[in-house]
């Protein structure tokens, strides 16, 4: 006899944070509902209260210090001071540099995608979307590009102007200029303070939209790629599958978060496609499995087991198999509570990060190399440069102490990009990033960011391989696809904050570098600034257990001439298996 209500099949619960199965508006009023107003409190004080209060401050602060200096430029003795403190500012920039770059860098995106991403993503894609809705089903994708950076212009120019209105209005409340000794008291130095962070922010808004929206309309626009390369018989191959999002769930009849029981349970159909990845390596070998993140649904130890137990079963192939961390592996998820929150102190991100450093130590150590960047080179293999962290990160993943926090973080920024090198002076070389946005919010979890740091370290490795080509990883799509979507929802906040600048760092590798990503779940081919950008669907997502899923082989080639070539991928399909008790 079936129970009343079987566990096997779910029930609600299960799509509390299914974009899926409920629309953002549902989902953000069970957030309202749900949140921790404490925690709330405390994030916004963190976050950005202080940070306002300290931004409004450095005006004032900065006018009365400049005040001073010429006051004492005059007097020899007293002129010292400021000397010395230059030089100690000078000194403390020379030997700790990197990480103030690395901080001023994490600011600037920070504030980026608080303040001119939200704005002006959103009145950008709102804007192609309802282009793109108007346009006839046959317009060409030169008229679609017109539309795409007109919409990019018009975004930038609207933003601003609404940025200097606000501007406008709070200006008579700054004090930007004066003397601190002007202001009365506290309560009045913390309304100036918030009046002129609010001033500053809409300066660097209404620069910053207009700056993007140049950026956005001057670069190529993304296109469907309408035919793919041949190469000679002779010309060297690698057969490349490319995975992504697969989401491992910790349950044998766990749902995903996204898909709620709109998509698939367990992990059979993972299980399936490596066995079908045997089959077909037993043919033709494969020579690189690539995922590219989001291998976790949440980035839980259970789902962690889950994939090493996966890896172990094949371990023909787990040889070949390398892996990048998506948002699900890194950012706050919960599939019961939209409403998560992380606070800026708490323990679980550095967990979540060390998680996904094991997985990849453990499938990928021996085999990818970190950079040197103080030599600009290549370093030790990640298993050697992890060993001498080895005991801190067993002490935080044990107690978690703050203390052992603040030095893990280090490391997590210095780890990436890692290399897999070519195999000869024309070869092909694999470059893994993290392109995860740090967040601390389940609403926000998407974002995605590539450091200039971990930019640089590519660029001084692939000018010891002048004539290599490379495959390039990354989690998130570098920009939003020249296609109509059903929901707006889906061209917003997902994309790299800073996309059109990474795509424009690796045009000097176009025709010989090809970009693969996750993340959208949806199968694009096509081309930006010259670069071949592949996008993987998810062979677990976006369908239930009955339904097909598929996944793709890749071969390319290389040229004579240096160049790489994209041939015609292979598709396979992963046939839905009904249960027959199914209700």
């Amino acid at each position: 006899m079936r129970p009343l209500i079987d566990p096997r099949f779910g029930d609600i619960e299960d799509d509390a944070s299914s974009t899926k199965k409920r629309s953002l508006a549902s989902i953000a009023g069970s957030m309202l509902i749900e949140i921790s107003l404490l925690k709330l409190a405390i994030a916004w004080l963190l976050l950005l209260i202080l940070p306002g209060l300290f931004l409004g401050l450095f005006p004032i602060a900065a006018a009365a210090w400049f005040q001073t200096l010429s006051d004492r430029v005059f007097e020899p003795l007293d002129g010292v001071v400021p000397l010395l403190i230059l030089l100690l500012v000078l000194a403390v920039g020379w030997y700790g540099g990197r990480a103030f770059l690395r901080l001023a860098e994490h600011s600037f995106w920070a504030l980026t995608s608080i303040v001119v991403q939200p704005g002006y993503g959103a009145c950008r894609e709102g804007l192609r979307h309802l282009a793109e809705r108007l346009l006839p089903a046959g317009a060409s994708q030169m008229t679609r590009v017109r539309w795409r950076a007109g919409a990019a212009a018009i975004a930038g120019i609207l933003v601003s102007l609404l940025a200097l209105l606000l501007l406008y209005a709070v200006w008579p409340s700054t004090h930007v200029f004066g003397a601190l000794q002007e202001v009365g008291s506290i309560e009045q130095l913390a309304r100036v303070a918030l009046a002129n962070s609010v001033a500053v922010i809409c300066v660097y808004l209404a620069a910053g939209a207009l700056t993007w929206a140049f950026a956005d309309t001057t670069m190529s626009q993304p296109r469907d790629l309408e035919s793919f390369d041949t190469a000679p018989a002779d010309a060297r191959r690698w057969r490349i599958v490319h995975l992504s999002d697969i989401h491992i769930v910790g349950e044998p009849y766990g749902f995903r978060i996204e898909s709620g029981r709109a998509g698939p349970r367990g992990n059979d159909r993972l299980r399936s496609l490596f066995v079908r990845l045997e089959e077909i390596d037993r043919a033709a070998r494969l020579d690189h499995i690539l995922i590219t993140g989001d291998i976790t649904d949440a980035g839980r130890m259970a789902e962690w087991t889950e994939f090493f137990t996966i890896m172990e079963a094949h371990p023909t192939l787990a040889d070949r198999v390398l892996i990048i961390p998506g948002n699900h592996d890194l950012n706050i998820v919960d599939r019961a509570n939209p409403a998560r929150m992380d606070l800026p102190t708490s323990p679980n991100p550095r967990l979540r990060q060390l998680r996904m450093l094991s997985g990849m130590e453990w499938v990928q150590g021996t085999r990818v190399r970190v950079v040197d960047h103080e030599g600009r080179t290549l370093g030790a293999s990640l298993a050697t440069a992890l060993e001498a962290w080895r005991p801190a990160i067993e002490r935080f993943a044990d107690a978690a102490r703050p203390r052992f926090s603040r030095r893990l973080s280090t490391l997590w920024s210095e780890i990436f990009p890692m290399i897999l090198p070519p195999d000869g002076a024309s070869g092909l070389g694999l470059v893994l990033f993290n392109s995860n946005a740090d967040t601390h919010f389940s609403f926000t979890n998407a974002l995605g960011l590539v450091s200039a740091e971990q930019v640089r370290a590519f660029e001084h490795v692939a000018k010891n391989y002048p004539q290599a080509r490379w495959l390039v990883l990354l989690h998130h799509h570098a920009i939003e696809y020249p296609h109509a979507t059903k929901a707006l929802s889906e061209r917003i906040g997902t994309a790299l904050i800073n996309g059109n600048w990474f795509l424009r760092r690796l045009k000097p590798f176009a025709g010989r570098a090809v970009l693969m990503h996750g993340h959208r779940h949806i199968d694009w081919i096509g081309q930006c600034e010259g670069l071949l950008i592949v996008s993987a669907p998810s062979p677990v997502m976006e369908a239930t257990d009955d339904m097909p899923t598929a996944f793709y082989i890749h071969t390319i080639a290389a040229t004579g001439d240096g160049s790489l070539k994209l041939l015609r991928p292979e598709r396979i399909e992963l046939a839905g298996v009904p249960r027959p008790d199914e209700p």
